[in-house]
């Protein structure tokens, strides 16, 4: 029998999604997840660092072994890295009852608020939450569909990929054909209901609703949801949530992106991995002292590890 999951994996202080193609595979990789592993997946949010799953599934640890395999296999190929990518053991979250499931959803699609990548959740486009509510909300899909015989350049040839799965030309499944969306939708009612919920506050008044499921479970919120990424500050992220951030300062995918390129062109690299301690140093140097940006962000962008 499938049961409600909250899935967190993380990879601590470095970044598991460089650029667009990795969130597009990561998300791809996910999907194919689900299928095999004939689970439900309800919600998710890719960040630079770690990943969030609202899912359905017989067996959680399967379904996350099916998704970070393939997934380690491609960034260790791509990047010339090696070794396990992620935490040694994904973070689990049993979700029971309906406020429950509200409020793990409405983390889980605001988590972009909470680490301060994004002004509201709408903006973020590597999660479910624009693919809810798409038509009555005024979001209409306009990039073309890739043909089906096209799909294997961004899974790989040997992956088994249902008929109903639509990707776009991005390269990217679209999340209204991998997601129950319409289960999603049922559970926050309407569309308004449910920008409600995206903007509503962290607080007090979460704990108390879903007291009323009666079951005895522990209130979800930015705590419990956050415990898996293993290096979460909850009293910044409400500073996030409220809208007290940067929303122009340099974003991971951007500077690893950047320093990819850096990579390849001054030391003829594939990308950081290959560079010598040193060289890291000399780089991550020139970041903060030319540009002042924040050390952490530089380390985990070169892989400082």
């Amino acid at each position: 029998m499938k049961k409600t999951y909250h899935l967190c994996l993380s990879a601590g202080n470095e970044v598991m999604f460089r650029d667009l193609e990795d969130y597009n595979r990561g998300f791809n990789c996910f999907a194919l997840s689900l299928y095999k592993t004939g689970s439900t997946g309800l919600v998710e949010s890719f960040m630079s660092t770690h990943t969030h799953q609202l899912v359905q599934t017989t067996d959680p640890d399967e379904l996350m072994y099916n998704f970070r395999l393939p997934y380690s296999m491609y960034f260790n190929h791509k990047y010339h890295r090696s070794g396990k990518l992620g935490e040694q053991v994904h973070f689990t979250l049993d979700v029971v009852g309906y406020h429950h499931m509200v409020a793990a959803a409405s983390y889980v699609l605001r988590n972009c608020l909470h680490h301060g990548v994004a002004p509201i959740p709408y903006a973020y486009p590597h999660c479910s939450v624009n693919a809810i509510f798409r038509k009555e909300m005024g979001k209409f899909l306009d990039e073309p569909i890739l043909p089906a015989r096209s799909i294997p350049r961004f899974i790989g040839r040997r992956a088994e990929c249902p008929s109903n799965y639509i990707m776009n030309e991005s390269g990217v499944f679209l999340r209204e054909s991998v997601l129950d969306i319409p289960q999603v939708e049922n559970l926050f009612v309407t569309p308004r209901s449910f920008n409600y919920y995206m903007s509503r506050k962290s607080g007090e008044e979460w704990d108390a609703e879903q007291k009323k499921d009666g079951n005895g479970a522990a209130p979800i919120n930015l705590l419990s949801i956050e415990k898996g990424v293993g290096m979460h500050d909850v009293e910044k992220m409400i500073i996030f949530e409220n809208g007290k951030v940067d929303y122009k300062k340099v974003s991971d995918i951007d500077l690893c992106t950047e320093l990819d390129q850096l990579a390849r062109e001054r030391y003829g690299r594939h990308s950081v991995y290959q560079l010598t301690d040193n060289e890291k140093i000399r780089i991550a140097s020139e970041l903060y002292h030319a540009r002042h940006l924040n050390k952490v962000q530089i380390q985990r962008c070169l892989a400082m590890l």
